[in-house]
C-alpha cells in the first residue's frame, strides 16, 4: 500500500492547529503551575509558623 504525503495546504493547517492546541495547553499549565506554587509557598508557610510556636516556650499566665 502507498502513503500519500499531505498536501501544503494540510502540512499549514496541521501546524496551526498544533499551535493552537500547544498554546492553549501552555495556558492552562502556567495557571496549574501558578496554583502549586502557591500551594507550596502557603504550606512552607505554615509548616514555618507552627515550628516556631513549638520553638517558644508555653506562655502561662
Amino acid at each position: 500500500m502507498r502513503q500519500h504525503s499531505p498536501s501544503d495546504a494540510a502540512n499549514e493547517a496541521n501546524s496551526l492547529l498544533k499551535e493552537t492546541v500547544k498554546k492553549v495547553t501552555s495556558e492552562y499549565e502556567q495557571a496549574e503551575q501558578a496554583f502549586h506554587a502557591n500551594r507550596e509557598r502557603l504550606k512552607a508557610e505554615r509548616l514555618a509558623r507552627e515550628a516556631e510556636r513549638r520553638r517558644q516556650p508555653d506562655r502561662a499566665p
